[in-house]
């Protein structure tokens, strides 16, 4: 199993965090893929995902923060699921000197979702 944390858009409209994992024998259907490297240091300060996406860090350490103050780190070969495309959103910042090397791969409903929760997981 992947570490994972999904970022999602509650009922009060802010981004709310759920650590989880990501099987490693199951296959969504992506249809595109999008990579990204980002210098250290970097910050980018609120807003919502783009679009309900995975984000698969391969280089990099970077503390995210929601609204409400909830806080994580997403370390290299851990996934972020992006899925607070609306409301407060959130903001993160590069820790150290690695540069963020990710990949963006956007899913076409919550259905193609692979996220089993932590409590699921105890």
């Amino acid at each position: 199993m992947i570490k994972a944390y999904r970022i999602y858009t509650g009922p009060d409209g802010h981004t709310h965090v759920e650590t989880g994992v990501v099987a490693e024998n199951n296959f969504n259907e992506a249809g595109a893929i999008r990579f990204k490297e980002t210098p250290a240091p970097a910050t980018y300060d609120w807003h919502p995902a783009p679009t309900t996406q995975y984000v698969l860090t391969m280089s990099g350490t970077l503390e995210f923060e929601t609204f409400t103050g909830e806080t994580f780190l997403l370390k290299p070969g851990e996934v972020l699921l992006a899925m607070d495309t609306t409301g407060t959103g959130h903001r993160w910042q590069l820790i150290g000197e690695d540069p963020w090397i990710r990949a963006y791969v956007p899913f076409h409903s919550e259905a193609d979702v692979n996220f089993t929760p932590d409590e699921v997981n105890k």
